[in-house]
């Protein structure tokens, strides 16, 4: 008789759970092992009179790895990576205000700059209950975070960086039109903004541009994060972002005095291909972190939609 052969990719659960059984049957074995996969449960929490969307999973008594999201996109973007994490790790991942599913006040009812999102960020986290955590930050989220970081450093426990930036070499080409909003707040300069970055062409490109196989990218990325920037009113929110953005770079050199005096463990993972956040931004944390495992991949901006086995398994080693 002939028997087909099959393999499987087995979760480290599982695999812990057929290792065990001995003599259990498959089908046994396989009932448990899909009990013992976590489960990403979707909350909201109010804070400062706002409603923050959330996603968890994982033990809450595990060490905790908090995920910051990027632009335009939302803790959607950690979609497929919260449940590798949270088989051994708490995992919390918000969105912030005006993005995914946290409530978007309009800009005359709400302070849109990266002050308030890192404040909003900070009362949230306290509010969750994370007092201490590992901070995974990527685009926007470096801003916020390490605003967060820096402010209260005995709360962190290491960084995750990807493709968010604290250095001026960071600031390439992309950004020209961008520093020019921030010099000159006019309707043409807003026009070019909104043109160029907040199309569903621009949006597409993001998560494709730098990619090795830009088919393998499911469109479902950049179409969630279109219809949320299509809503009445979130383009002006996005706005008012672009120019807040101007506020960072001054906080470059307290964010590096952070990196030098605390020296968080950190793993840098960086989609070296990123037209908006370049290599050429990675590299210069090696001058003020030393404890830092530093990884370039052969990818874009949105590193995690063609390397999020890889990140994945990078993560689980560095928290080991």
């Amino acid at each position: 008789m002939q028997h087909n052969s099959f393999s499987l990719s087995l979760s480290p659960s599982v695999k812990r759970l057929f290792k065990a059984s001995g003599a259990t049957t498959l089908a046994l074995t396989l009932s448990q092992a899909a009990s013992a996969q976590t489960v990403t449960e979707f909350k909201t929490i109010e804070v400062a009179k706002q409603t923050i969307f959330y996603r968890e999973a994982g033990d809450v008594k595990a060490p905790t790895i908090v995920l910051l999201h990027g632009f335009p996109t939302s803790s959607h973007m950690y979609r497929n990576l919260i449940p590798k994490l949270a088989e051994q790790y708490h995992v919390i991942a918000p969105d912030y205000p005006g993005f995914g599913n946290s409530s978007m006040p309009a800009i005359n009812e709400f302070e849109y700059s990266f002050d308030n999102l890192a404040k909003i960020t900070n009362e949230f986290l306290t509010k969750v209950g994370a007092d201490k955590y590992t901070l995974y930050v990527m685009d926007y989220g470096a801003p916020i975070g390490f605003r967060i970081a820096a402010a209260h450093p005995e709360r962190i426990e290491g960084l995750i960086i990807q493709n968010g930036n604290a250095y001026d070499e960071g600031l390439g080409d992309f950004w020209q039109p961008i520093k020019a909003y921030w010099q000159d707040k006019s309707a043409g300069n807003k026009k070019v903004l909104n043109d160029a970055l907040l199309t569903i062409d621009a949006t597409k490109w993001q998560y494709t541009h730098g990619t090795r196989n830009e088919a393998a990218i499911s469109p479902d990325t950049w179409q969630i994060d279109q219809l949320k920037l299509d809503r009445p009113g979130n383009k002006e929110i996005q706005l008012e972002l672009f120019y807040s953005y101007g506020s960072n770079p001054a906080l470059y050199s307290a964010w590096q005095a952070y990196f030098r005096k605390y020296q968080p463990k950190t793993l840098l993972v960086w989609g070296k291909n990123d037209y908006i956040f370049p290599e050429s931004g990675a590299h210069p944390y090696k001058r003020d972190l030393k404890n830092l495992e530093f990884h370039l991949l052969n990818t874009g901006h949105f590193a995690l939609e063609e390397e999020g086995d890889v990140i994945a398994d990078l993560i689980l080693n560095f928290m080991e």
